[in-house]
Formats: structure tokens, sequence, C-alpha cells
């Protein structure tokens, strides 16, 4: 695997603690003060970091760590995770996610809004208000330069009982605003194991978090390390004892080596003193310090300096400074390794959290497609050979018979699997939708809150992948044109946040999705006027109520009074209505004036395969889909009943149901068939009610496999695809929901002229 497919991990990983980072945000939005929430949160956001530390990405390693530092403050109980604070880390999560794709992508991000955030998120972390910036803390003197002579003499350097050789760090560069209280000092002994940068960390970079978190000092144990030419660069050999001054606590210095501790020994604890102590006053120091400086992990090359204490002789200060030197090649080459193993690193505390919820394998989608492909064609062959074998066969007994009986039982277990496989929730759809609503609320001036219900209600990936367009022109123009705004809403007496609920279900075999608003509905009378100025109906055209909303639908059509960023242009609904029919599905529209509007969309659950029952219509073979069918009957004259010039009615358990004769409304034949002589489907429809649809025959039910008609032909109406059966024949799989709005009055040909105009 080479680096650019562990890069590809990564950014696949980032994806999901993205969506674990807002679902987790949403919650605490919504009063869920679990710490388990916020932990999650946090994690989301230091494990984007880890790893994109490891690839270099500063941009979005620096972003990260100040989000992970105010995260740090809510997690501590020492920052309210209120509304107005909800509302700049909902912001910066969509900056996170901005500067991944631009990461993974290539593009840019809005460098304005990233410094404002930064700024938000660095008031938050001290306070209601930025801290006042203090003047630095001085940094230690530098040592004395040489004198010509006569030579110093020099004390017995100093070191601490358990061995460990002091090293001065500066880390400048890293802290801007110095503590301005006294503030508790963990001391951290880290020791490393020899598997530890195979494993995809690096000590370095743990010290350099480590120095973020306040002023530190370390000391480090070389005694483990071999000659140069024994050296293994994959290994680790020094231990680090650690001091660090910082209000975090052990909890926050410990979150530094979440990804680290089984790969290390690590002892965290609190002392009263508020530094380790100082080097000098130790009396059994036996080595001298060695500098050391985390720049060399930016800057590429180490970068020794001056050693801090003057030995008695040169060659012992020559020595020194070679064995500085050794420490930064060891570092430099550690953090070469490190990267190599970077997808460890992005996942290593989640993995016995995964173990738990069960194994998962990434693969690749297009596999997938291929797989379901050849299913489907297992499908159309086994159909095919079932019919060859019942029309060569009379008696129906044979071993052939039962064998097929079994094949066909296997293939539809196979493909109910692959079929699985390709289920997943709308959630990740759903997340996407909860930033669109902040972004149109914050440019309208609106207060908008989304409720999303039914995350978790699955459907075929093909459809998921084509949901967002649609659904991000709806929320657009639910709170631009739906919502009003929070003072005229207030004044209505309704709540001053506006309210937008997005809900998934599954019904009769299909997915529903809902997008509702309690804001002013359709201006009926508003939107009737602007079709007949732009000459989409007649002035005195007699239009019932869903007549007038559907037209809302027109390509070109917008009933905004100027044209601005989001509304104005007539380019949405048209869009969304084209993007629903061609995943296979209706939509509808439910509005009250002064209470909102309510759109519906039915889609099938997949896109591959279908149960149908095969009829026969003016000698035409016609697949309904199982799922719309309430029953079968055959009509007796009794109970067929004339209502108006040409509309028929059907007595089903004394209540009455219209008839639709299918081979009329799609032009079939010119006239009207014979009820008694065919077969009645009892239907419904996803717009409410049932019809019986009448057919000349029933040929039987079986499993088709769905092929486009758009893709292969072009839109036919009253048609939603096409398949092939068993012997070969390609058959039309019906529209119900088009049949059944026929049936009503409205022409088959909308949508047609809907496509033309857009």
């Amino acid at each position: 695997m080479d680096m650019n497919e562990i890069k590809e991990i990564f950014f696949q990983e980032c994806e999901e603690q993205l969506a674990e980072l807002e679902s987790g945000l949403l919650k605490l939005n919504d009063g869920d003060r679990d710490p388990e929430t916020v932990n999650a949160v946090f994690r989301a956001v230091h494990s984007i970091k880890g790893g994109a530390g490891a690839f270099g990405l500063d941009d979005l390693v620096s972003f990260a760590h100040v989000f992970e530092t105010t995260l740090d403050c809510v997690r501590s109980n020492k920052l309210e995770p209120t509304q107005d604070v909800l509302k700049v880390m909902l912001k910066s999560a969509d900056v996170l996610a901005d500067l991944t794709n631009a990461a993974r992508d290539g593009g840019s991000v809005d460098e304005a809004r990233s410094r404002t955030l930064i700024r938000e998120l660095e008031a938050l972390a001290h306070g209601e208000a930025p801290a006042a910036a203090e003047a630095p803390a001085p940094k230690p003197a530098a040592a004395a330069p040489r004198a010509a002579a006569p030579t110093p003499v020099v004390e017995k350097p100093a070191v601490n009982d358990e061995g460990f050789q002091p090293i001065p760090f500066s880390f400048g560069d890293f802290d801007d605003e110095p503590a301005d209280h006294y503030v508790p000092t963990c001391q951290v002994v880290f020791k490393p194991k020899k598997d530890l940068y195979a494993k995809g960390n690096e000590a370095v970079l743990l010290l350099r978090d480590v120095s973020r978190l306040g002023e530190m000092s370390v000391y480090c144990d070389m005694d483990s390390l071999p000659p140069l030419d024994k050296m293994n660069p994959e290994e680790a050999y020094f231990s680090w004892k650690i001091s660090v001054t910082t209000d975090k606590g052990e909890d926050g210095v410990r979150s530094v080596f979440e990804f680290a501790e089984w790969d290390c020994d690590l002892d965290i604890h609190t002392i009263e003193e508020e530094m380790v102590g100082d080097a000098a006053d130790d009396e059994e120091l036996p080595m001298q310090p060695v500098p050391f400086d985390l720049s060399i992990l930016d800057e590429g090359g180490p970068a020794v300096e001056e050693p801090a204490v003057m030995e008695s002789d040169a060659a012992a200060a020559v020595a020194a400074a070679e064995t500085a030197t050794k420490v930064s090649q060891v570092a430099s080459r550690a953090a070469e390794n490190a990267k190599a193993a970077a997808a460890s690193a992005a996942s290593a505390a989640q993995a016995n959290q995964a173990a738990a919820a069960g194994q998962t394998i990434r693969v690749d989608l297009d596999r997938v497609d291929r797989l379901i492909n050849l299913v489907g064609e297992l499908v159309i062959n086994q159909a095919m050979l079932s019919q060859s074998v019942v029309e060569n066969d009379t008696n129906g007994t044979s071993s052939i018979n039962m064998g097929l009986e079994e094949l066909q039982q296997l293939t539809r277990e196979i493909q109910d699997s692959v079929m699985a496989i390709r289920a997943q929730p709308v959630k990740p759809v759903f997340q996407r939708m909860a930033r669109t609503v902040r972004e149109i609320a914050d440019i309208t001036g609106k207060s908008v809150r989304l409720i999303t219900e039914g995350e978790n209600t699955e459907v075929d990936k093909t459809v998921i992948d084509k949901l967002a367009e649609p659904l991000t022109h709806m929320i657009r123009n639910a709170v631009d044109h739906g919502l009003e705004m929070p003072e005229k809403r207030e004044a209505l007496g309704k709540n001053p946040e506006g309210t937008v609920r997005l809900t998934a279900k599954h019904r009769s075999g299909r997915i529903v999705i809902e997008l509702a608003d309690d804001g002013a509905g359709i201006n009926r009378e508003k939107v009737r006027q602007k079709a007949i100025d732009n000459d989409l109906i007649a002035a005195d055209a007699n239009l019932s109520d869903e007549e007038i909303d559907n037209l809302i639908f027109h390509a070109g059509f917008s009933t905004a009074d100027k044209v601005s960023d989001l509304s104005g242009r007539g380019v949405g609904m048209d869009v969304v209505k084209r993007s629903i029919q061609a995943l296979g599905g209706r939509i509808s529209i439910s509005s009250k004036p002064g209470q909102g509007s309510v759109f519906t969309m039915s889609l099938p659950l997949t896109l591959a395969v279908l149960d149908g029952m095969v009829v026969t219509v003016a000698g035409q073979t016609l697949v309904v889909p199982l799922t719309a069918i309430v029953e079968t009957l055959q009509p007796e004259a009794s109970a067929i009943h004339s209502f108006g010039a040409s509309q028929r009615l059907i007595s089903i358990r004394n209540s009455f149901c219209p008839l639709v004769d299918v081979g009329r409304i799609l032009d079939f034949r010119a006239t009207q068939a014979n009820p008694i002589e065919g077969v009645a489907l009892l239907v419904e429809s996803e717009g409410g009610g049932q019809r019986a649809l009448m057919v000349d025959a029933i040929q039987g039910q079986r499993q088709v496999v769905i092929k486009s008609l758009e893709a292969n032909y072009t839109h036919v109406p009253g048609i939603a695809a096409a398949t092939i059966l068993g012997d070969g024949r390609v058959a039309l799989i019906l529209d119900v929901d088009a049949v059944v709005a026929a049936s009503r009055g409205q022409s088959l040909r909308q949508d047609i002229s809907l496509a033309a105009t857009g």
C-alpha cells in the first residue's frame, strides 16, 4: 500500500469523524449533556488532528487544535455548551469539513472565516471574551559565552535520581499566551515501546502537543541508544520525563497520548511544586543537558545549539554535540517512518469500539455494482431456464423442476444479500442538510431549527447519492420562501424560531421522505398570478389547490420579488422534480396558508430489482409493482356503476372505488374495455386513496430486474422502467402513481412538458 492509498483511507475516516462530530454537536444543541457525547465530539476532532499531523496538513492541524482546545474546556466543565457556544462550534465543524475537503481535493477555503472562528474559539476557551494579552514570560537566559582564559572550573553536572538528563526546549512558536495565574504541574514518565513508530506514533510530535498545554521542561534518558550502525530506525530507544504546568489537568495531558498509550509505558500524576526542579540544584547529574529543538520537524533538519553547561575539556563538549545530532537524526528518521503508518494513528483509539460494534471491510462501490449486475443477469437467466422447462415439461413433477425451485430460492437469497450490502442509512444526507440550514439561515437572517427523524432508515446507496441535490433545493426553498422573518412570526403569535422537519420512513416497499416547515405556506394567489404572467396557464383556467401548488415545479418559475444569491432565477424546484422522477419516484405538495407546507417524496428502496405482477393490457405486457397491489378480483356486472359521462366505479365490500382502464390511460386503445372481461387490481397510491386498475389478464408473479428506460431510450409517461422477462421479451414497469394521478384528471404529458421546459 503506497502513501496515496494510506492518505485516501485517512480522508475516508475523516468523513466518518466529521459525521460523528456534527451528530454529537447536534445532540448537544438539543440539550444532550451526556459526557460520552462530549467525549465523542472531542475524539472526532482529535482523531482528525492526529492524522492530519502525520501528513503535514498544517492548516487542518492548526484549526483542529484550537477547536480541540475549546472542546476540552467543555469536556472539563469549564465551558457551558450554550446555544451561542454550539453555534460557533457548528460553524467550526463546517470549516473543519472545508479544510479536509481542500486538503483532499486541492481546493481553497475562506481564510477570513477561518481566522474569525479561530478568534471566537479562543475567546470561548478563555471565558466570555478573549483573555487580555500579556507580555510573554521571559525565556531562560542563554549560557554565558566561553572565556578565552582561564579554563573555567565546572562543578559535577546534576541529574535526577531516575537517571534522566534535562534537555532545554523553546516552545515560543507553539504557545503565544502565557499563563496569568498559578496552575498545577503534571509530571509524565513516557517510556515508548520498541514498536511505537511502527504503529504510526511519533514521540517528538507527542512532546510538541504536550508543550501546547503549557510551560514544559523535558528530561531525556538515552542510555538505551545503541551505536549508530546497530540502530533500527523503526524502534524507539529514548525515555522521557516531562514536567508541564497546565490547567488542563491529568486528563488533558493523557489525551495527548490517546493514540500511543498501548505502545508505551505511561505514568501521569500531579505534583505540588510548580516545576519539577532546577537541574542545577540536584547533585547527582552524570550527564550534561543536550540542546533539542522540536522545530526540526517543521524546518526539515536538526538544530544543534551550543551546550548549556561547559565541560572542563573540549572533547566532552564535542561528544555532547555529537549526541545531540544523533538525537535529531533519529527523530527525523522516525518521523518519516511514522508517516508510513499514519492510518493506524488515525484509527487506533477506536479499535476496541469498532471490534465491539462488528467488523467491517471497505469495498470499492464499483465492485458492488458489478456484483449486483451479475446477480441481475442471474435472475434473468434463472427465469428463462424456468420458462423453458415449464414449456417442455407437462407433468411438472420432474427432478428438474425441483432443482429449479431450489435454484430460484438460492437466487433470491443471493439477491437479497447483495442488496443488503448496498443498503445504507439516510443519516449522512440528513446531516449534510443541517449545514445547509445553518448557512441559509445566516444569509436570510432567520432563526431556523432542523429536526430529523428516521435517520437510520435504509435505502439503496444509489438512491442516497442522488438525494443530496433535490433535498438541498427543497431546504433552500423552505427556509427562504416558506419561513417568515422572526419579527413577523412573533407578530403572528408563532415561535420566532422556525422549524424545518426532515423525516424518512418505509412505506409499502418504498422510502418516503417528508420535508415540512411551519412557515406561511404557499401563497396560491401569488403563484397563480405569476403563472399567468409567465403564460404557463390561461387567465380563466380553473385549477384546484393541488394543481396550483404543482405550478412551482415548472422550469423558470419563481415567486421571489427580486433576484438574490438564494432565489429569484427560477432554478430549483424543477430540478427537484426531474431528479426525483429520474429515481423512479414521485413528489407531492400539501400546504396550508399560515401553517406551512409538506413536500413528500416517494422513492423505490432499490434501483435494481422488484417483485411484480406480470399483466396483459391491449396486447402489451406490463409489470405492476407488487408493493402497490392490495388485492386482485374478477369484476361482476352488478358491481360496476357508471358515474358521469365516462367515469366508472366498482363496488368492493360495500364501498365504491374508481375503476381505471390502464389501456385507455396509456393510449393503448381508443375506447374503454369491458371490465367484465378483465381483471381488477386494487392499488393504493402514495397520493392517498385507492383505485382499481383494470387489465386484460394476469400472467403471474415474478421478480424482475429493473432497467432504466430513460438511460436506454427516453422518458415514457406512465412508465417507470423496463425489464426483461424469462422468455426474452421486454416488458414495461407501470408507474402506478402516475396512472392514478391521470385518472384524477392530471395529464400524463405534464411530466414531459416540465422536462421539456427545463
